[in-house]
This record gives structure tokens, C-alpha cells and sequence, in this order.
């Protein structure tokens, strides 16, 4: 998979995009608490759906999403925590 820097990496997010979209509720839904396998190169992690999300998949996207705001505050690009942070909800009562 060769990115060739930030229109490549535009072009992967958008790809996923879609693939996410394509995906129903139900269908998504259907695949809690089922038996998986990571793999990656010659290793293979097993894993049921739920922990995978909850302890692998959800920390390396903050990690990743963190990355990346500091390469692009650090090539320039203005942005704030709040961008980071994004909308905030407050309690309604």
C-alpha cells in the first residue's frame, strides 16, 4: 500500500469511507461478541469482535488521529484542541 503522502492518505480515508458506508446497522451489529483473528504478516492475534474494537482498534485510532494533528500543526495547518475535541454536547436539562 503506497500512499505517496497526503493525497494518498486522502484517497485510503475515502476509500473507508465508503466501505464503512456500504455496511448496515444490522450488519455491523450481527458480528458482536464473534470469534476473529488480526493478522499481521506471520502473526496472528485471536480476538472475539468486541475486545478487538475496545482494546486494539479504538486505541490505535487515537493514537493515529493524534499523530496526526501534530504533523499538521507541525507543517503549518491552524488548528486549536477544539478542532481536535470537536463539537461539545452539553447536558440539555
Amino acid at each position: 500500500m503506497d500512499c505517496e503522502g497526503w493525497a494518498g492518505y486522502n484517497t485510503l480515508i475515502h476509500e473507508a469511507i465508503e466501505e464503512i458506508s456500504a455496511k448496515t446497522p444490522d450488519a455491523v451489529n450481527a458480528l458482536s461478541g464473534k470469534p476473529m483473528k488480526f493478522k499481521a504478516g506471520e502473526t496472528e492475534l485471536p480476538f472475539l469482535t468486541d475486545d478487538f474494537v475496545q482494546t486494539f482498534s479504538q486505541p490505535n485510532f487515537f493514537f493515529h488521529a493524534t499523530t496526526l494533528y501534530d504533523l499538521l500543526r507541525m507543517d503549518g495547518v491552524k488548528l486549536s484542541k477544539m478542532d481536535y475535541l470537536g463539537a461539545l454536547r452539553f447536558n440539555q436539562e
